[in-house]
């Protein structure tokens, strides 16, 4: 596992434990504001872990720059 990966899941870790803790303490109004930004922590782990490096191809037909003509022969 890459240092990236274990810095991941110390902070996937770490925020969960304290929002955890957050919740057997009583601030269940401190946890309901925290949903939001833990599901995207959640989110930006799963990508981080399954190794996406975050090139992506674009979506529909890949342009060929010759506006739909055949090219010259």
């Amino acid at each position: 596992m890459t240092s990236k990966k274990v810095v991941t899941v110390a902070v996937l870790v770490t925020v969960l434990t304290w929002s955890t803790v957050m919740t057997v303490l009583g601030q269940v109004a401190a946890m309901a504001t925290l949903i939001p930004s833990l599901g995207l922590l959640v989110q930006q782990i799963v990508q981080a872990l399954t190794g996406s490096d975050g090139s992506r191809t674009p979506d529909g037909p890949a342009p060929t720059g010759t506006g739909g003509e055949e090219p010259p022969r």
